[in-house]
């Protein structure tokens, strides 16, 4: 399913492309130098099918041409089907496994397979060998609209400004403001219409482009390249401030078309960045990109159009029409990268021509980057210098403890992530995420600040057991970088002794609960957080019975709740007012545990 949180939307002029950590993809086209290697992979089938049916939740007609998207570790990639006539879509020759489903239909609000009200999570499909699953049904809402007209200070419509529903939620375990759904765009009235909403309670913002060579990053505003301009609209929260503590919320009901959602634009003073970029070796940075990204990323999003943002055969830089914020300013060099947001996305950025045909001793080194923070206040500034840096190195090693090293085969595409510890910054990871080498060995370059070690794209069976350094484990712990540091002998260790917890819910007259979700976290305080690995949430499966797994070993208490928020569970306050309601255990290393739970209220 296109996820509701749209948070790194990318475009194409630097081939930005954004793919979660835990779903990338290797598949066998042609490579261009500087992209990760690829390795081919056998596709698993089975005689296991799942068939459904998409319909109106309004009138329960067939919804013809909705898209059915499957997902499941066993079926890298996923599969996409489309719905017929009568509204009817199957997956076959699935082997047995976990899946999620997810359907879409413009005008309508996406939903998972399970999923009955706004922003909680699907449910999954557990599929045994050969079984057939007859009713994946989904009834599709139909989507909520917002309506109204963008203007100027002057009363006159702005035209093409884009215009985006937002919400607060979860995103790399922090809760902020950003987008949701589709976002639109002004007409020549300045009218615009966001559409395909589920229920819920929004902001809408707007942001403009200036001269039609402008680069903007939503929340605070940020441009660069461009005609240059001493004034320009800030990124703007209905009824008209740039404040979005200050902005209005509005309710909106299934369905429903809240109109006359009108609001002025704020205009501000720009200023113009102006600087010198050198490599390490104090040559210019010539066709380096450059780029601003705000300290607080509150309801920020990518939105790209136009060139510029580079380093010129001089090595100088300009930045126009910046808007007032505080903001980091990257510089990187070289060829093609992947960067890592502090949600654990993966995004893979492919260089522009001019810096792929780059040729000499340039062309051949590791890519370069630099971190500057800046306030701006509305006035120039002038006379940066900004040295680029290769940035830190992890080299190390991958072990199997616990059981037979699986094959080849099942691991070739394991790849040791270094997440930025700060949600809101991004870290570079050299020419991209290469895959471990056959001995277990791996290489992570360009990085800096706080990370967090993790693995992706595991094979199936083995979880993450400890990440060590220098004899120490810094499994929960960052590892700091600064400037070229290396961090070398890292072991990350992964074990066939994963964890298991699967159990029921029933209700006060002990009938089975069919619809909840069970929130699993450690019982000590200290190990919550955005990037812990001691929290889990399992909904239930078509047979009513929910499962967890791969949480490290500890103390843990476990609740179920009639509905809970996609996210809310990385909130501190949220789990500490569920303490009192939930089932306390303990789970060993490799432990299978039953733990049945009473529905809670919350």
């Amino acid at each position: 399913m296109r996820r509701w949180l749209a948070l790194g939307v990318a475009f194409l002029v630097f081939g930005i492309v954004q793919i979660p950590a835990a779903q990338v993809r290797v598949g066998t086209q042609q490579m261009r130098p500087g992209m990760p290697a690829r390795d081919a992979e056998a596709v698993p089938t089975g005689a296991a099918m799942i068939r459904g049916r998409v319909v109106s939740g309004e009138t329960g007609a067939p919804i013809r041409r909705a898209q059915v998207r499957l997902s499941s570790p066993e079926v890298r990639g996923g599969r996409v089907a489309q719905t017929d006539a009568e509204g009817r879509f199957e997956f076959r020759d699935l082997p047995a496994g976990r899946y999620s489903l997810s359907a879409s239909k413009a005008g309508y609000v996406n939903l998972q397979y399970g999923q009955r009200r706004p922003f909680e999570q699907g449910r999954p499909i557990e599929l045994l060998d050969a079984q057939v699953v007859d009713k994946a049904d989904f009834a599709l809402p139909r989507g909520s609209a917002i309506t109204g007209r963008v203007l100027d200070e002057f009363g006159e419509p702005v035209a093409e400004a884009m215009v985006q529903a937002m919400r607060y939620q979860f995103v790399g375990g922090q809760r902020r403001l950003t987008p949701t759904g589709r976002g639109g765009q002004t007409n020549d009235l300045g009218q615009y219409r966001i559409f395909g909403l589920p229920p819920g309670e929004y902001y809408v913002s707007a942001t403009v482009r200036s001269g039609g060579n402008f680069i903007a990053l939503e929340g605070p505003g940020v441009a660069f390249g461009g005609e240059e301009e001493s004034t320009a609209y800030a990124p703007t929260y209905y009824p008209g401030t740039a404040n979005p503590t200050e902005a209005s919320r509005l309710s909106v009901a299934i369905g429903q078309e809240t109109g006359s959602v009108d609001f002025a634009m704020l205009p501000v003073r720009t200023a113009r960045i102006t600087g010198l970029a050198l490599d390490s070796t104090g040559q210019p940075a010539a066709g380096a990109m450059v780029m601003l990204i705000p300290r607080s990323l509150e309801g920020a999003f990518m939105r790209i159009g136009g060139s510029g943002g580079r380093v010129t055969k001089d090595g100088t830089f300009t930045l126009s029409n910046v808007a007032p914020g505080d903001y980091t300013l990257q510089i990187r060099t070289g060829g093609a990268m992947t960067m890592i947001a502090g949600d654990g996305t993966a995004n893979f950025v492919m260089a522009t021509t001019e810096m792929r045909t780059q040729e000499g001793p340039a062309a051949q080194r590791e890519p370069e980057f630099a971190q500057v923070p800046i306030t701006v206040a509305g006035q120039d500034i002038t006379g940066l210098t900004v040295n680029t840096g290769p940035g830190g190195r992890m080299t190390g090693t991958v072990v199997f403890e616990d059981g037979a090293p699986p094959a080849r085969g099942r691991w070739q595409n394991l790849r040791v992530l270094a997440r930025p510890v700060d949600a809101e910054l991004m870290t570079t990871v050299g020419r991209g995420l290469q895959p471990v080498a056959e001995d277990g060995s791996f290489e992570v370059t360009g990085i800096a600040g706080h990370v967090l070690v993790r693995p992706m794209a595991l094979p199936q069976g083995w979880t993450l057991k400890a990440v060590e350094h220098n004899g120490l484990d810094v499994t929960d712990s960052p590892l700091e970088f600064r400037g070229a540091e290396e961090a070398a002998g890292v072991r990350v260790v992964l074990t066939a002794l994963s964890t298991e917890i699967t159990g029921g819910v029933t209700d006060d007259r002990a009938q089975p609960v069919t619809d909840y979700t069970a929130v699993v976290f450690a019982e000590d305080r200290t190990k919550w957080g955005p990037h812990t690995r001691f929290v889990a949430v399992g909904r239930p499966d078509q047979d009513g019975r929910f499962r967890v797994t791969d949480l490290p070993p500890a103390d843990y208490l476990a609740v179920a709740l009639d509905y809970v928020q996609n996210g809310e569970w990385y909130d501190p306050d949220f789990l500490e007012r569920l303490r009192s309601k939930a089932t306390a255990f303990r789970l060993g290393a490799g432990e299978k545990k039953a733990v049945d739970l009473k529905i809670s209220e919350y």
